[in-house]
C-alpha cells in the first residue's frame, strides 16, 4: 500500500493532487505528492479546497471543482505551507466567515494558522511555539456560533483552546486532561443543547468579537456571535477513556462535565484515537462516536440535557480503528482502520448500526503503475 496516495469518497473528507482523469464512478486514488507518509486531509466549508499533512513536515493545498468526488472532479495543488520541525498529524479549517483560516498541529508540538490572503497566496498569521511540552495530536475549529475559537489536543495530557481577540493577539486557556495523554478533540455543534434558560447569553462570549476576514481587508471584525449554549468539548486519551467538559460562563474556564455522567457498562480497552460529535438532529439528543487501538468503534448517546451518556458497540474490526468523520447532511459515519479499509456506517429506525459500503485502499493497477 502506499502511503502517500490517498482514497476520495463522495461522503469523506479525504483527497489530493494536480488535475486528474476522473474514474467513472466509485472512489478516485490519487498521489498525493508528499515525500513522505500522509496522516490527514480535510475538506473546508464548501469542499472547494483540500488540505493534506504529512511526515514531510509540509501541509499541501488543492483546489477542487467538479462533481465532489467522482464524474468530472479535478485537483489541482495550489500551494505548500511549511513552518513545522516535525510531522504534522492534523489540520482544521475554520469557518468561512472567519476568511480562509487552516490550523495545524505536529510532533513538534507546535499550532499553527495560517491565511490565504490572496488566492494561492498564504501567510502565517498564528504560531504557537511553546503552547504544549509535547506532540500536539489533534485539533478542531470550534462552531462559528462561538466565535473564533481552536482546541488542540497534546501528549503532555493538556487540551488549549486558543480564543481570537479584537486586537488581533489570541488568549490561551487550558484544561487538563489524562496525564498519559490526549489523541484527540471534538467541539459540541450549534444546537446541540438548548433549554428555555439559555437566553441568559454567555457573558463571556457577549463581550468578545472575531474576525471576518476578506481578501480587501484581512484584519476587519465582524459583529459578536452570541451563542445559546455554554461550550463543551469531548476528548478521548491514552488512559482509554473520552471526557466530556463545558466552560464555566462566568470565569471561562474549563472543567469536566459532571452533569452529565458517563455510563462504564462499556468502554474501551486500549487508546481512543479519535472522537467525533455527530450534528444534532433533535436539540438535547447527542450522539459521539469514539475509536481505539482495541480495534473497536463505540457509539455513545445522550437521550436529554445531563443524561447519561450509554455506549453501543458499532463494530469490532480486524485492525485498530484511527478515524471518524460524521457526515453533515445525515447520521452516516465514515471509519477508517489499520487494514486500509474505510466503511461507511449509518443507523437504521431502531437505533442499530448497519454498514453501506467498503472501499479498500487498492488502487487499480493503472494507477498503481503511474505512481511508481
Amino acid at each position: 500500500k502506499n502511503p502517500k496516495r490517498l482514497l476520495f469518497l463522495t461522503m469523506a473528507t479525504t483527497t489530493t493532487t494536480a488535475p486528474v482523469a476522473p474514474s467513472a464512478g466509485g472512489p478516485l486514488y490519487i498521489d498525493t505528492q508528499h515525500d513522505d507518509m500522509v496522516h490527514d486531509a480535510q475538506m473546508d466549508y464548501y469542499g472547494c479546497k483540500l488540505a493534506t499533512s504529512s511526515s514531510d513536515r509540509t501541509i499541501k493545498i488543492y483546489n477542487v471543482s467538479g462533481g465532489g468526488g467522482g464524474g468530472n472532479s479535478s485537483y489541482e495543488h495550489t500551494a505548500t505551507l511549511q513552518g513545522h520541525e516535525g510531522p504534522v498529524w492534523q489540520v482544521s479549517w475554520a469557518h468561512p466567515m472567519y476568511g480562509v483560516l487552516l490550523g495545524s498541529c505536529g510532533f513538534d508540538g507546535t499550532v499553527l494558522i495560517h491565511r490565504e490572503t490572496r488566492p494561492r497566496d498564504w501567510s502565517l498569521i498564528y504560531h504557537s511555539k511553546g503552547l504544549h511540552e509535547s506532540s500536539v495530536n489533534s485539533l478542531a475549529f470550534a462552531p462559528h456560533e462561538l466565535g473564533l475559537r481552536l482546541a488542540a489536543a497534546s501528549s503532555d495530557g493538556k487540551v488549549s483552546v486558543l480564543t481570537h481577540q479584537p486586537d488581533q493577539s489570541w488568549t490561551v486557556h487550558y484544561l487538563n486532561d489524562s496525564p498519559l495523554g490526549v489523541n484527540a478533540v471534538s467541539w459540541a455543534p450549534a444546537g446541540a443543547y438548548y433549554s428555555p434558560d439559555d437566553n441568559q447569553l454567555d457573558e463571556t462570549a457577549a463581550t468578545a468579537t472575531t474576525t471576518a476576514a476578506t481578501d480587501d481587508n484581512p484584519d476587519a471584525t465582524a459583529p459578536t456571535i452570541l451563542p445559546l449554549e455554554q461550550a463543551r468539548l469531548v476528548t478521548g486519551g491514552c488512559d482509554n477513556r473520552i471526557r466530556f467538559w463545558i466552560q464555566n460562563s462566568p470565569t471561562g474556564t474549563w472543567e469536566e462535565d459532571a452533569s452529565s455522567p458517563i455510563s462504564k457498562e462499556l468502554c474501551h480497552s486500549d487508546w481512543v484515537r479519535d472522537v467525533a460529535w455527530a450534528p444534532p438532529l433533535i436539540p438535547n439528543q447527542n450522539v459521539v462516536a469514539s475509536c481505539s487501538e482495541d480495534k473497536t468503534v463505540l457509539i455513545w448517546t445522550q437521550q436529554s440535557k445531563g443524561g447519561h451518556w450509554k455506549p453501543t458497540l458499532l463494530h469490532e474490526f480486524d485492525a485498530p480503528v484511527w478515524r471518524v468523520s460524521w457526515s453533515l447532511t445525515t447520521h452516516m459515519l465514515a471509519v477508517s482502520s489499520g487494514d486500509n479499509d474505510v466503511t461507511l456506517w449509518r443507523a437504521g429506525l431502531d437505533g442499530s448500526w448497519s454498514q453501506m459500503s467498503t472501499a479498500t485502499d487498492a488502487a487499480p493497477a493503472a494507477a498503481a503503475e503511474g505512481a511508481m
